[in-house]
Formats: structure tokens, sequence, C-alpha cells
């Protein structure tokens, strides 16, 4: 798996995983984190920087297309 689909799997489950507790519970505090993820994912888009591919191409993943 490279870097770009493991972003997005990471960001989409963060998001799916926040909204699920949302709803089961009341702690609706949590969207926060799925807002924060939305805006990472946003201006990683414009800027390419995301901390989370930093992390996984100095743990020596096989780099993608967008985060080489």
């Amino acid at each position: 798996m490279s870097i770009d689909r493991i972003v997005m799997a990471f960001a989409g489950t963060v998001v799916l995983v926040t909204v699920l507790i949302a709803m089961l519970t009341p702690y609706t505090w949590v969207l926060w984190l799925t807002a924060f993820v939305g805006a990472n994912m946003l201006q990683a888009a414009f800027t390419g920087f995301c901390p989370l591919a930093m992390i996984l191409k100095r743990m020596g993943v096989k780099p993608g297309v967008a985060f080489g």
C-alpha cells in the first residue's frame, strides 16, 4: 500500500468512527476531530503538507503520486 492510500484510509476511518461515536453516544465533541481531519485534508490538497504522510515516509512506506 502506498502512502497516499494509507492517508486516505486513515482519514476515512477517523471520520467514520467519530461520526458513529457522535451518533451513538452523547459525546458530540468528537465531531471537532472530524472537522480537523477535513480541514487537514483540504489544506493538504493545496499545499502537499501532510504530517501523517511525513511520518509514513520516514517509516519507509512506498510513496505514492500525491505524497512522494
